[in-house]
C-alpha cells in the first residue's frame, strides 16, 4: 500500500478540501497514482472532483460493510470513481454523518477505515489522500488510525490557532494507543495575505512548528473559489498563482516522504 495522508483541521473553512484535491492533482502531475477518500458528510471533495452520483457505493456504505465484516473487493471496485484529471476517489454522502451511531457498538471501531484501506486493491496507489471532516469525532480517529501521516492546513486568520491543541491531543491519543507510526508531515499556511493578522499567524506557526511548517504559503485569491465551482483543480490551470503554489507544496511533500 502507498502512503496514506490524512488532511485535517477541526476548524471549517481553512482550505482543507482545496488542499486535499490540489495535492492529489499535483501528485498525479508528478506521475504518481492517487486515490482520494472523501471522509466528510458534506462531500466537498466529491463535488470538487465532479462526482455525478453514478457510483453504486460510497465511503459510508464501505464503512458499514467493513464494520459488519462483509466488505468485498467488488464493493470497493464499484465505489471508486475516476475523475477527468486522473485522480481516483471514493465519494462521500450525507449518510456518513451517522457514523457515530453505526460504529458505536463495533469492536475496534476506530480501525474500520484501516481495515478497508488494507485491502489489496489499494496497494496499486502511490498515495491515498483522506479529506477529513471538520470535527474531532470517530471519523477523524478512523482517519488517523489508518494514516501514515497528518497534514494540517491552517488559515491565516484570527482564531486560526484555536483548536489546534485539541487536534494535537487527538493525534497524540491515536499515536500512543492505536497507530505508533503516525507522524505530522507538515502544517500548511493557507489564505495568507499582507495583513498584520496574517503575518502574526505565520510568525506563531513558525515559532510553534519550525521545520514542520511547509515553506510554501498558499495565498488568499478568488481563483480558489472559482476552481471549486468549475470542478477543476488549480494545479491543472496553467497560469494559476495558487496552482503553482500547490505544485510547490506537492514537491515539498514528496521530498518529506523520502525522509
Amino acid at each position: 500500500m502507498g502512503k496514506v495522508i490524512a488532511i485535517a483541521n477541526q476548524k471549517g473553512g481553512v482550505g482543507k478540501t482545496t488542499t486535499a484535491v490540489n495535492i492529489a492533482a499535483g501528485l498525479v502531475k508528478e506521475g504518481l497514482s492517487v486515490i482520494g477518500i472523501d471522509l466528510d458528510p458534506q462531500a466537498n471533495m466529491s463535488d470538487y472532483l465532479g462526482y455525478d452520483n453514478k457510483s453504486l457505493y460510497n465511503i459510508s456504505d464501505l464503512m458499514v460493510a467493513a464494520a459488519n465484516n462483509n466488505l468485498s473487493d467488488e464493493y470497493i471496485v464499484e465505489s471508486i470513481v475516476h475523475s477527468k484529471e486522473g485522480i481516483d476517489y471514493i465519494p462521500s454522502s450525507i449518510k456518513l454523518s451517522g457514523a457515530d451511531l453505526f460504529l458505536s457498538n463495533v469492536m475496534c471501531r476506530e480501525q474500520v477505515l484501516n481495515r478497508i484501506l488494507k485491502k489489496e486493491i489499494f496497494s496499486k496507489y502511490d498515495y491515498i489522500i483522506i479529506d477529513c471532516l471538520p470535527s474531532l469525532g470517530i471519523l477523524l480517529t478512523n482517519a488517523l488510525a489508518a494514516a501514515d501521516s497528518l497534514i494540517i492546513p491552517v488559515q491565516a486568520q484570527k482564531f486560526a490557532l484555536d483548536g489546534l491543541v485539541q487536534l494535537e491531543q487527538v493525534y497524540n491519543m491515536v499515536k500512543v494507543n492505536v497507530n505508533p507510526e503516525l507522524k505530522i508531515d507538515g502544517v500548511i499556511l493557507t489564505m495568507a495575505d499582507n495583513t498584520n493578522m496574517s503575518k502574526a499567524v505565520e510568525a506563531e506557526l513558525e515559532r510553534k512548528y519550525g521545520d514542520t511548517l511547509f515553506v510554501t504559503r498558499i495565498h488568499k485569491r478568488v481563483e480558489a473559489t472559482n476552481s471549486t465551482f468549475e470542478q477543476k483543480s488549480l494545479v491543472s490551470m496553467e497560469n494559476s498563482v495558487l496552482g503553482a503554489e500547490y505544485r510547490n507544496v506537492t514537491k515539498e511533500l514528496i521530498e518529506r516522504s523520502r525522509v
